[in-house]
């Protein structure tokens, strides 16, 4: 079976779509599925077998995203799609559109992942606007575009049940991403702290992700006044890089935290970040907007103990409570229990020990199977040719 996944993101840009695309690309091909991509060009990126590049512009205010024109995508698409049994849609935009377009002219299934809840993210990019308004808008635009689906993928509950509060009447299919655990198993931490200067018994307490507004970092950096009033010698290190950085470390030297924080940039995934993860003592985590949260599972894969509010996707993975302490959304209250847990490491060492076995459970192979038993579902149904195209660009 052939599927044709299509996105306005892919790597070199690393995020969570480009993480989930490549995790599933890489263990589908176990379960019999070959995935041919279609996703923009963002440079000089060599050729590469089944990935079609389509050429872009940087996104205004956003050099790290790529805009692609609408004629090249559709002419892409609709060029990959021909011989293959189900189109996969991957994000809203461009590539939405043209996937539908695609699936609707050759008579395939198409479904789409919905990775974002845009009705939380706009509100930080276009804050001079009401927000009601804004998340009555996304909402619609939701509730268009995944109705004009023949099924929709969520990766968490949560996800699911805000999906239908919107009334979006299309089959929703809960299934996470998964992750390649071994990968994080294996990192060097010491060789990391060497590397950047970190001496092998300072206390770090690490963020992996987009620095973004949505990620609430803020609240991490608020936090970590209290928790340092605990163990002073605390470092929070936060790989990834984004808009707010500028903002984050104005706010940092706000606090009086220069020294404390070590912000280090994108990590290459298949060493620079299992070691970062294996140089840290316990992963903290504070967004309130993520439709999973794999970054919690990575860390956890690592054996890394995690401290994160359980808000939206990421409940469905700290609701058993397996590796992992929620503190309340306060950061009084969150930093004392960092802190606490830096002061007293043997009193839960059990979460360490939990954590790994806990990842095993949403491992990509597994879940790899079921996406894999889902587009055979899909790819059975009689799609009707006739059937109108419901959205249009």
């Amino acid at each position: 079976m052939r599927v044709l996944m299509v996105s306005d993101v892919y790597f070199p840009r690393v995020n969570g779509v480009s993480t989930s695309i490549e995790t599933f690309r890489g263990t589908l091909a176990a379960h019999g599925i070959e995935v041919r991509l279609v996703v923009p060009r963002y440079g000089d990126e060599a050729a590469e077998a089944g990935v079609v590049r389509v050429p872009g512009r940087p996104v205004p205010g956003d050099r790290e995203d790529r805009l692609v024109g609408w004629r090249a995508m559709r002419r892409a698409v609709l060029a990959a799609a021909r011989d293959c049994d189900l189109i996969h849609i991957q994000t809203p935009f461009v590539a939405h559109y043209a996937g539908l377009r695609a699936a609707r002219r050759l008579g395939l299934p198409v479904l789409a992942t919905y990775h974002t809840l845009f009705e939380e993210y706009l509100q930080h990019y276009a804050s001079f606007l009401p927000a009601g308004w804004l998340r009555g808008q996304a909402r619609a635009f939701s509730r268009r575009q995944c109705n004009a689906l023949d099924a929709v993928v969520v990766p968490s509950t949560a996800m699911h049940q805000r999906l239908a509060s919107y009334g979006v009447t299309t089959p929703l299919h809960v299934l996470p991403t998964g992750i390649p655990t071994a990968r994080f198993a294996r990192g060097d931490g010491p060789a990391f702290r060497a590397r950047h200067g970190i001496p092998l018994g300072q206390p770090v307490a690490l963020f992996v992700g987009r620095v973004a507004h949505e990620k609430n970092i803020g609240f991490l950096l608020e936090a970590l006044v209290r928790a340092r009033q605990l163990r002073p010698d605390v470092l929070l290190v936060v790989a990834g890089e984004g808009p707010a950085m500028a903002d984050l470390q104005t706010q940092v030297r706000a606090l009086g935290l220069p020294g404390a924080v070590r912000f280090i940039g994108y990590l290459e995934r298949d060493r620079d970040l299992p070691d970062c993860y294996a140089a840290a003592d316990v992963f903290v985590f504070a967004s309130r907007t993520e439709t999973q949260g794999l970054v919690l599972l990575e860390a956890m894969a690592a054996g890394l103990p995690v401290i994160a509010l359980a808000e939206m996707g990421t409940t469905d993975i700290l609701a058993p409570g397996r590796g992992a302490f929620c503190p309340p959304a306060d950061p009084h209250a969150f930093g004392e229990m960092l802190g606490h847990f830096l002061n007293c490491p043997e009193a839960w060492r059990h979460l360490a020990q939990e954590a790994p076995a806990y990842a095993e459970e949403w491992s990509d192979t597994a879940l790899a199977g079921r996406l894999a038993q889902l587009y055979r579902q899909l790819a059975g149904l009689k799609i009707a040719s006739e059937r109108p195209l419901t959205a249009t660009a």
